[in-house]
């Protein structure tokens, strides 16, 4: 089997753990019609091998690697939520809101979200149709 090039690929990073962040893999998967993003846990060896060590070790942030250029916190989410295309292309225009202040609102959030939204014991585990989205 050919070994396919990551660092040609755009991968989702996220805590593995966070219920809140499950569901965001899970919305994007089901609504990602063209099969443009891999998903793997910063937890994982696909972070290990992209990602530098500061950023495998702040769980509190969604990181999307975009063939080798990384976006974190609200950047990340913009521009993962507009690469679904179609009527999620109206994300971009959140770009305008500077990010200091986006980012503020996402470190609330961030901060809150296992009491919110509760946390795993472990990384989930991929349904039969997922598994060609996540890597390790």
């Amino acid at each position: 089997m050919e070994k396919v090039d990551l660092k040609m690929r755009n991968v989702v990073f996220f805590d593995g753990v966070c219920h809140l962040c499950n569901g965001f893999v899970d919305a994007v998967i089901s609504r990602d019609k063209t099969h443009l993003f891999l998903f793997a846990p910063l937890q994982g060896s696909t972070a290990e091998e992209l990602l530098p060590a500061q950023d495998r070790t702040d769980l509190d942030t969604v990181i999307y690697f975009e063939k080798g250029k990384i976006y974190r916190r609200s950047a990340a989410v913009i521009k993962i939520l507009s690469g679904l295309g179609g009527f999620f292309r109206i994300f971009s225009l959140a770009m305008i809101i500077p990010g200091p202040l986006r980012d503020l609102i996402y470190k609330y959030v961030a901060k809150n979200r296992y009491k919110w939204f509760g946390e795993r014991e472990f990384c989930r585990l991929p349904t039969p149709e997922e598994r060609s989205y996540l890597l390790p």
